[in-house]
């Protein structure tokens, strides 16, 4: 039996996603309107080259302070394996549902594969899955043993809507999905970092540029900078310890997705952890993925309204202590 979270009919995603109402308002076109290839949609990709277009972007090198740090304060990470990383990819969708199909995010799972494989994690992908099909793969992984693991982690790459997330046939809540991972459900997950990483729209606005100073920021300044990562703010927490919820957009706001190169956050986190993963506190690194999305605008796009417009990922950390992958022994 699914949990009512699963979007069946009378459920508690009975916003009727499933039948085009509710959908997300993330550029939703024809087969005969979708823009050349290299051009930029909402809840697109990130391009590969490029990440960071002209701007000079300084990245704090990674202090090894590993040495320093009391072991209580750190997630233990010298498991006999890395763990499980979960990759469910979505590209079409149900026609009843009416929403575009997501180019380019093959570029995504392929970059996800390889930096998550290179971490150590063994990689489970997962194609344009029905939501049934999607709870039977994660009610596999909860019934795993994970005691030799360091951690888990799970990603979607998908349409999504506040606190919902696409499967092939309808929207699936998120809170659906992290609570099969809480201590009482997956024993041999208490204690270990719970990482969920969303690649999806959270609504329909454009975040608007605006000029930043980058030496001393005045009060008018900042303040706008506060109210944007105020308005930032999280629809669905996990209620328990070690989950960290990574999303690619701020509530309410719009992803972008390159259709050539994938989207802009999943570009950068794999860049990033390519060059931090094994060496940067696994929080500190999302924050400098934060920074270098932060500098992408979209430049060219079939909706000119977009046109200018930006994005700024954010995360939402109940991990009780540091976390670092160090590299696995051979």
């Amino acid at each position: 039996m699914l949990d009512s979270r699963w979007g069946r009919a009378g459920s508690v995603t009975g916003r009727r996603a499933k039948h085009g109402t509710g959908v997300p308002l993330c550029a939703v076109m024809s087969s005969s309107e979708l823009p050349p290839a290299g051009h930029v949609q909402v809840d697109s990709r990130p391009a590969l080259s490029s990440t960071d277009g002209n701007q000079n972007i300084t990245e704090v090198d990674a202090l090894d302070i590993r040495q320093t740090l009391d072991p209580a304060l750190q997630y233990k990470m010298n498991h006999e394996r890395r763990g499980v990383a979960l990759v469910f990819n979505h590209e079409r969708f149900f026609w009843k549902l009416k929403l575009p199909d997501r180019r380019g995010t093959f570029a995504d799972r392929s970059n996800l594969e390889r930096s998550l494989t290179d971490l150590g994690f063994e990689v489970r992908l997962f194609d344009d899955l029905r939501a049934g099909d999607v709870e039977q793969k994660l009610t596999e992984a909860c019934k795993d043993d994970h005691s030799n693991a360091d951690c888990f982690v799970c990603v979607f790459l998908s349409h999504g809507k506040d606190d919902h997330i696409y499967a092939f046939d309808e929207a699936i809540q998120i809170e659906a999905i992290t609570d099969m991972f809480k201590g009482d459900r997956c024993p041999s997950l208490a204690g270990k970092p719970k990482i969920f990483i969303i690649q999806a729209c959270r609504g329909d606005k454009h975040d608007d540029a605006i000029l930043v100073h980058d030496a001393i920021d005045s009060r008018d300044e900042s303040s706008v900078n506060e109210t944007e990562v105020d308005a930032a703010g999280i629809y669905t927490l996990p209620a328990g310890a070690d989950f960290l919820m990574c999303y690619s957009v701020a509530q309410g706001y719009y992803s972008h997705r390159d259709t050539l190169n994938g989207s802009w956050y999943i570009q950068d986190l794999c860049e990033t952890l390519r060059k931090h993963g094994s060496s940067l506190e696994f929080t500190e690194l999302l924050t400098v993925v934060n920074r270098k999305v932060s500098y992408r605008r979209v430049d060219r796009c079939r909706d000119i309204s977009a046109i200018g417009k930006k994005q700024i990922p954010c995360f939402a950390s109940m991990l009780t202590k540091k976390l670092y992958f160090y590299p696995k022994s051979k």
